[in-house]
């Protein structure tokens, strides 16, 4: 067996207990460093996009735009169905090649809000309630007795059904249905923070010791979380910005 170690009964408890919760830690400031990296990614390139319209107008032709605005639901679907067990590098292009695409999508809203007073504030504001929270919701995830792996189904069919009500609001132009969608949003989003974060709590315990794993987890636990802290904040967003 490949998880046998001879030596194992000679370990204390207590000296065991503190290497796994040294690797766990480990594991997910992996985790962390690389989404954070993955969000620094994103801002610079909205940035870049926002504030140089001439590479802006660019990116609004086709098939340019389509590229960028279904890139990265294309992307994932496809490597769900293609690649059940993909590399450290196949899971590292996913990941950078989604991040990149939001952050070029996300030129749009330093574009608009940086064109209206206090606008870019408005957006900064949104960037450090939605920081505060992801910390304290991921954290609670982390360390909660509280087994949440039964929120998973729930929270899924609620990003269905948000889905679902943004396609319909774009034909009936609801001021009212805006407004739910987007606090549910936010509450779907918060909770799936904390689900996603127990539930790479779990997958390190399933995987410890095998690299090749531990790589490929890193990685897309950084997308799963990216994805919750990307979206939470673009419904916070547009609470705090209304139509803008």
């Amino acid at each position: 067996m490949s998880d046998y170690h001879p030596q194992a009964r000679s370990v204390p408890a207590d000296r065991a207990d503190m290497a796994v919760d040294a690797g766990l830690r480990s594991f997910m400031l992996g985790v962390y460093n690389k989404m954070g990296l993955g969000l620094l990614l994103s801002a610079a390139l909205a940035w870049v996009v926002g504030t140089t319209p001439a590479l802006y107008m660019t990116l609004l032709t086709p098939p340019i735009v389509y590229a960028v605005m279904f890139g990265p639901l294309a992307i994932l679907l496809l490597s769900g169905f293609v690649m059940r067990n993909p590399s450290p590098t196949a899971a590292g292009l996913i990941y950078w090649s989604v991040v990149s695409l939001f952050g070029i999508s996300m030129g749009t809203i330093v574009l608009v809000y940086g064109r209206i007073p206090d606008g870019l504030a408005t957006v900064a504001k949104a960037f450090l309630i939605t920081s505060a929270s992801f910390g304290a919701l991921s954290l609670w995830g982390y360390t909660t007795k509280r087994d949440l792996t039964g929120m998973g189904t729930f929270l899924f069919m609620g990003v269905v059904g948000i889905v679902i009500a943004s396609i319909a609001n774009l034909f009936v132009q609801s001021s009212a249905l805006s407004f739910a969608i987007s606090v549910i949003g936010v509450l779907v989003f918060a909770g799936l923070t904390a689900w996603d974060t127990q539930r790479l709590k779990f997958m390190y315990y399933q995987i410890a010791g095998d690299a090749r794993a531990m790589a490929v987890a890193t990685t897309q636990g950084a997308l799963s979380l990216y994805l919750d802290f990307i979206n939470m904040f673009l419904f916070i967003l547009r609470l705090m910005g209304g139509r803008r």
